[in-house]
């Protein structure tokens, strides 16, 4: 996926804050990281391939818990929404298939399902795309979303050859009915790793506001080495927000503000890390099943104890240690992070900022084997 943190340029807009005094800004947006919210829509028949495609992004089989099923029992003209159990600030919404019949008014459709108010959507379809979801499409596009993405998603016995006879069909479909440089992204809905879901991800990760890409980041699965080794990144850029208001606290007064930034923030921001890296036994006993590994194998992967376990006093005693080895830390590393006006307050930026990059760093290590033994030793 694209560098999520490139539109608006976070780091730069937080040291700007900091070099303006505006430390509620760097408050606002480490809490905007934590919580950020993201509604996505899935277009298209009932069937079980769009079932175990929502599932899939939730991570989720259809025996588990809250798993989308097939048949959908929800009235065919009736919305469904599926709430991440891990991650509920990530909804996945199952939208009515687009009707058929003739003479077709895409407003009236969009209107009904509410279809603009959703951050992204997926029109999914298992053939070719029906004439009326294109002009769903196109009355988007005019309403300036550029969000919505035409996904082909394989059947059980689609081969290579098939996948790509119906892509072709569907392209002429899309072109006959006027769309200009159409796209049809392939997308196998049991194993999303494979096929055009991770380019489909990185076209959304340029498209979408930067805490919307942010939240769908961090809410999915750790499909790849790749989406784990960024979904470490963008928990170093929430650390170094942390940081700069731990660091910012005896430079810039402000009220109260050094209550917050003491080891509960740091608990807050590793839990979500374990939760987004997919650590905790939930997942990973998951991640065995739907992978036909054995659980206690994935699990003895795990090497760094907060992959196991966020606890506050291990975290406590992480920045113990890294206070205890600030004698011995270069001062570049806070001369290139820190405005100047707040050097004088780097002792508890650069304590913070090394023991929960560390920590991060540990973790996505753990991620980077379990995937690794779970996705590529599978294939």
């Amino acid at each position: 996926m694209a560098d999520i943190f490139r539109g608006l340029n976070l780091l730069e807009t937080l040291k700007e804050s900091m070099e303006s005094n505006k430390i509620s800004d760097v408050r606002d947006a480490m809490e905007d990281l934590l919580i950020s919210r993201i509604n996505i829509a899935v277009v298209g028949d009932r069937g079980s391939a769009k079932a175990t495609f929502i599932n899939s992004l939730r991570g989720l089989s259809p025996e588990d818990e809250g798993a989308a099923l097939s048949p959908c029992p929800t009235a065919p003209e009736e919305l469904a929404v599926y709430p991440n159990p891990k991650h509920p600030d990530f909804r996945l919404w199952d939208l009515p298939p687009v009707p058929t019949a003739s003479p077709f008014e895409p407003e009236g459709y969009m209107d009904r399902v509410k279809f603009l108010r959703y951050n992204a959507v997926f029109l999914v379809f298992t053939e070719t795309p029906h004439p009326n979801s294109v002009a769903v499409f196109l009355e988007a596009r005019s309403a300036q979303r550029e969000t919505v993405y035409f996904a082909l998603l394989a059947l059980e016995n689609d081969t290579e050859k098939s996948l790509e006879a119906k892509r072709k069909a569907s392209m002429e479909v899309l072109k006959s009915e006027g769309v200009s440089l159409p796209k049809v992204y392939l997308v196998r809905p049991h194993t999303l790793e494979k096929c055009e879901f991770p380019t489909l991800l990185d076209d959304m990760a340029r498209d979408l506001p930067e805490l919307r890409a942010n939240a769908l980041l961090l809410a999915l699965p750790t499909l790849t080495c790749s989406l784990v080794s960024q979904k470490r990144d963008a928990f170093k850029a929430l650390v170094w927000a942390a940081a700069s208001l731990s660091g910012g606290v005896s430079a810039i007064p402000v009220p109260l503000v050094a209550s917050m930034v003491d080891s509960s923030v740091g608990v807050r921001i590793l839990t979500k890390a374990q939760t987004s890296l997919c650590l905790d036994d939930d997942a990973v006993s998951r991640l065995a099943r739907q992978r036909r590994k054995g659980p206690a194998a994935l699990k003895a992967l795990r090497s760094c104890t907060l992959s196991l376990e966020v606890t506050k006093g291990e975290v406590k005693r992480r920045l113990t240690a890294a206070e205890k080895e600030l004698a011995t830390t270069s001062s570049r590393l806070v001369e290139m992070a820190m405005p100047r006006h707040a050097r004088s307050a780097s002792r508890s930026f650069t304590a913070m900022l090394q023991a929960l990059n560390a920590a991060i760093d540990e973790m996505a290590a753990d991620a980077e084997k379990i995937v690794t033994a779970a996705f590529v030793e599978g294939n």
